[in-house]
């Protein structure tokens, strides 16, 4: 059984750094693209990061440019995101997720219980 099991988060105060880990078990974990999504209260899930297999492809939305930073470890089967200069509006739920390389499917196919990540003023 596929699971992905986050870890950190929690309450951090606005200007201040965290930093979220994923460890990924039951799969061949370098086949496939690590994600991280996040869903605030009230809103739709929003994409965050991802990193292609072997780290060569990353990507943010243009809110966390510059502030967070995506990593991953296959010998561990893990990834990260280092959470800089946060902000009230990176309040939300933080989720990790894998998506198959070469299945021929948009969407990620297994995904983390999710983890709060609260920012205060």
């Amino acid at each position: 059984q596929v699971q992905l099991v986050e870890s950190g988060g929690g309450l951090v105060q606005a200007g201040g750094s965290t930093r979220l880990s994923c460890v990924a078990s039951g799969l061949t974990f370098s086949r496939y693209r690590m994600g991280w999504f996040r869903q605030a209260p009230g809103k739709e899930r929003e994409f965050v990061a991802t990193i292609s297999r072997f780290g060569i492809n990353i990507d943010y939305t243009d809110s966390v440019k510059g502030r967070f930073t995506i990593s991953r470890d296959n010998a561990k089967n893990t990834v990260e995101l280092q959470m800089n200069s946060l902000k009230p509006e990176d309040t939300a739920i933080y989720y990790c997720a894998a998506d198959l390389s070469g299945d021929g499917k948009i969407e990620y196919e297994y995904w983390g219980q999710g983890t709060q990540v609260t920012v205060s003023s």
